[in-house]
């Protein structure tokens, strides 16, 4: 028998713990079951994959990325608060 310590967010740890134990498992007993059934699907045992993005969001995220359409900077916080309620 081995240990696995892997280092997770507290958060992330503490909602894991409560959902695991709605189910009636302890985290351990939820990772063996994710390590069993990755080895018999002899890969990960859901899918993976990238989530279809909004257009109106992958504009946003080029426009952040490469600086477009932007404004500011702003003096004070308020004033950033201010500019983005006017629409």
């Amino acid at each position: 028998m081995t240990t696995i310590q892997i280092r997770v967010d507290d958060t992330l740890k503490k909602e894991a713990d409560a959902l695991f134990a709605s189910l009636g498992l302890d985290t351990t007993t939820a990772v063996r079951i994710f390590l069993n059934a990755a080895v018999e699907n002899a890969g990960i045992p859901f899918s993976v994959q990238h989530r279809e993005i909004p257009e109106h969001l992958q504009e946003a995220i080029y426009d952040s990325r490469y600086r477009r359409n932007l404004i500011g900077p702003f003096a004070t916080a308020e004033e950033a608060v201010a500019a983005m309620l006017e629409d």
